[in-house]
């Protein structure tokens, strides 16, 4: 029986992609889950997988092709058995090695002069230099490589230069203390992964502390829609992910109601997919307010531009231990410093400065109790 290989549906807001790539070739065995394909829209790389097993029997788009949802681009044959071990691997055998007798003459002193000596160092020392010249020529070659931009590539560079040319962007910064998160987790991360099987990460604390902000301060989490303003009464977080493809902002759908555990196992579910290829369109819906870390490559201040129509994001950045003052005495203490931008067309400063004080205020006073443990 024929089957046929479809391209899944992209997304209200997407009519076409790029095939990538085929992972298998005509006539490969394939297996239920097998990886067929790969496609790439303007917002995600998603995997074609198959749902049953067979042979491919034919590819009717080459890769590089413009593909649409529903288009069929290969067929399987499921009416042919296929081996579900992989074919064993041959190992070559190294030949016997025989042992060569060593001639007499071959172990008597060298009759060289002192000149023949003198004569092979001069040729090795100019067939050296000869090397290192051209291993030196090598190294400075000048080239140019060029690499056409991949379709998500394109669309993360149209999103951000929208963001610049349609919004008011401004930043605010602040720093916090996270002497009090960092102590909370260390204390509550054995029986956290205990009870909920997930590492008790920072993000968590933000999402957290964000949400409540949110809450004090709702146009952070409002759109502007020509000429009236968008106020949501839930708030869906993104958070930037980065892939070997680009930067995509999967979304933490009904963050407000989430607990600890449901945040970190939804963040990790989707960081998983964002990396391996396997986000779908709806992981990547919505979203009104957008978290991102650059701390996790050493970032120690930035400012982060909007993910539109978004109105406002949320920069994370490196620990670093400080001396501060505490009580009038000077202390060491591992501070964040945190960026807010956001659009000035909606939001105020005195809007912006007091959400990301709410944040430090949260996250330098969080309780136990939230944690649910």
């Amino acid at each position: 029986m024929d089957i046929e290989i479809k391209v899944p549906s992209l997304g209200e807001s997407e009519s076409e992609a790029t095939l990538v790539s085929w992972l298998k070739s005509e006539g490969d065995e394939v297996l239920v889950d097998d990886v067929l394909a790969e496609i790439e829209s303007d917002k995600i790389t998603m995997e074609i997988t198959a749902f049953e097993e067979g042979v491919l029997k034919s590819i009717l788009k080459e890769a590089d092709s413009m593909v649409e949802p529903g288009e069929v681009i290969g067929v399987l044959d499921t009416s042919v058995k296929v081996s579900a071990k992989p074919a064993p691997k041959t190992v070559a055998k190294e030949p016997k090695k025989t042992p060569v007798k060593q001639s007499k003459a071959a172990t008597k002193p060298d009759a060289k002069t002192e000149a023949q000596q003198k004569a092979k160092t001069v040729v090795e020392k100019v067939k050296a230099q000869a090397v290192i010249a051209t291993e030196s020529d090598a190294m400075h070659e000048r080239t140019v490589e060029r690499v056409p931009m991949s379709r998500l590539r394109k669309r993360i560079a149209t999103r951000l230069k929208e963001a610049q040319n349609t919004a008011a962007m401004l930043t605010t910064f602040n720093e916090v203390n996270m002497q009090y998160v960092m102590d909370m987790r260390n204390h509550h991360k054995d029986a956290f992964m205990d009870k909920y099987g997930a590492k008790l990460g920072f993000m968590s604390f933000f999402v957290k502390a964000c949400v409540y902000a949110a809450s004090k301060y709702p146009a952070i989490n409002a759109y502007i829609d020509g000429e009236d303003v968008l106020y949501h009464n839930y708030m869906d977080v993104g958070v930037a992910v980065s892939t070997k493809n680009g930067l995509v902002v999967p979304v933490l759908k009904d963050a407000g109601l989430m607990s600890f555990s449901e945040i970190e196992q939804g963040i990790v579910s989707l960081a998983t997919k964002a990396r391996e290829g396997g986000l779908m369109p709806d992981d990547l819906k919505g979203g009104t307010f957008s978290i991102t870390n650059g701390g996790v490559f050493g970032s120690m201040l930035s400012t982060p531009i909007l993910n539109t129509p978004q109105s406002a994001i949320l920069g994370m950045h490196t620990i670093q231990k400080r001396v501060v003052v505490e009580n009038d005495q000077m202390v060491i203490r591992p501070m964040m410093y945190l960026a807010l931008s956001y659009d000035h067309r909606l939001i105020d400063g005195k809007e912006a400065v007091g959400f990301l004080v709410a944040v430090k205020e949260a996250l330098e006073g969080f309780g136990g109790v939230l944690l649910d443990v």
